[in-house]
């Protein structure tokens, strides 16, 4: 046989065994056996039960997994990402369309590798990254705690994902680049609560799911760790450097935000963060405490070595249009002389964080969308003004306001982000 035919015969077959094997490797990772489906369990340790809620409020299954006004943990509420709309899950112990039968090693391979029962792959907006590094017991209790609640039909929505993300298989790809870890143990020369509130934070409460940024496809930055992100349209603050910015937290008043409490000096809890701080304010109060210790240990990596540069001197603004605004839908609540700063502890705005902050998103979604009530909850309560008012009072009242809290610092975005907010609720 002529030498370069059979050279070229032997590439051409090197080549077939090499996408063969690819062929089989790649189907490989993309295929999970199912895990045969078992009676639900009914008989748990009392003990075990209490325990079992604790874990699932520090890890705000509620929060993702009841959608407004639906039963709970039933599932059912959109969860908006760059990749498309998920539903979230019904985790009652239905049989049919919760995880009824489910075993605890079903249950257990869900939180730490993001695989459901029957085998298919869980987007990672179920942050099984973190949960994976939960501990075997806590797992087990909170299995045991969502087996013995009442089961609810409620069959899973349609997600609406963009291509290709609507292929579930590669979520195995992004699985292999990111899902790394194992569960947290204490480390030496911290204290108990230190260590408490690390594993709150890195495990069930999965904080940087929210305060870090993301990368092109959706994973956190690990090495910008808790360094601020977004999420429903709100900036999610930086964790770090807590205690050391020109606006300070003390650990009484991160303590009393976390647990939904108004914080003279930052104000309260709104968007996406109220109803994990209503979650904490179940828990008892040593969890929120640990969590302050933890998170006020940290220091932010790349702190600001001289204060913001000052806006340069310009012909003064005329902000009579927002005090009149403030004075006519604000002072009522927030006036220096208002009843409800002694009646319901309603905080004056200048020293707020939303107010202090860089960015003008989080005080315009604040006052957009108010603080709705919440069931079980005793406030506070703050109308949303979408309707009330129009772009140009919103920013009237922002620039106001923002002048009160920051004089030297006055928001450049506003227009810009008001537009950009009445686009994303349309």
């Amino acid at each position: 046989m002529n030498r370069h035919l059979l050279k070229s015969r032997t590439l051409w077959i090197s080549v077939a065994v090499v996408a063969v094997l690819g062929l089989i490797g790649a189907v490989w990772l993309m295929w999970r056996p199912a895990i045969a489906p078992i009676e639900r369990p009914t008989m748990f340790d009392t003990a075990q039960l209490q325990r079992g809620a604790r874990v699932v409020e520090a890890g705000d299954c509620a929060v993702c997994h009841t959608r407004p006004g639906g039963e709970y943990l039933a599932g059912g509420l959109p969860l908006v990402t760059p990749f498309g709309t998920l539903y979230s899950t019904n985790i009652t112990p239905d049989a049919e369309t919760g995880i009824g039968q489910w075993s605890l090693p079903a249950f257990e391979r869900a939180m730490r590798q993001g695989i459901a029962r029957d085998g298919h792959f869980l987007y990672p907006a179920f942050p099984y990254v973190h949960y994976r590094r939960m501990s075997a017991t806590d797992i087990a209790d909170a299995y045991a705690y969502l087996m013995s609640g009442p089961a609810v039909h409620a069959p899973a929505e349609r997600n609406q994902m963009n291509f290709p993300m609507n292929i579930r298989p590669l979520v195995a790809f992004w699985n292999l680049l990111f899902l790394h870890g194992e569960p947290l143990t204490p480390l030496a020369g911290r204290s108990e609560a230190w260590n408490r509130g690390r594993y709150l934070v890195d495990g069930p409460g999965h904080c940087a799911g929210c305060h870090s940024p993301l990368n092109l496809i959706g994973a956190e930055k690990s090495s910008e760790y808790l360094q601020g992100g977004s999420v429903d349209g709100w900036h999610a603050p930086a964790l770090v450097g807590m205690g050391q910015r020109s606006n300070p937290w003390s650990r009484a008043q991160l303590v009393g935000y976390l647990r939904a409490e108004i914080v003279d000096g930052h104000g309260t809890p709104a968007g996406p963060m109220r109803p994990v701080s209503l979650s904490l304010a179940r828990l008892p109060a040593s969890e929120a405490e640990a969590i302050a210790e933890y998170l006020l240990s940290l220091e932010n990596p790349h702190p600001l070595t001289q204060p913001p540069p000052k806006t340069p001197a310009s012909e003064p603004a005329d902000h009579s249009t927002g005090a009149l605004l403030f004075s006519s839908a604000c002072a009522g609540c927030h006036g220096p002389a208002a009843p409800m700063r002694t009646i319901d502890g309603r905080p004056g705005l200048q020293n707020t964080s939303a107010l202090q902050a860089a960015s003008s998103r989080n005080f315009l979604k604040t006052v957009l969308e108010g603080l709705p009530a919440t069931a079980g909850s005793p406030g506070p309560l703050m109308p949303a003004f979408a309707a009330s008012l129009d772009n140009a009072q919103l920013g009237a009242l922002a620039a106001y306001l923002r002048q009160q809290a920051s004089p030297d610092q006055p928001w450049a975005d506003l227009s810009s982000t008001i537009e950009a907010l009445r686009q994303e609720t349309k």
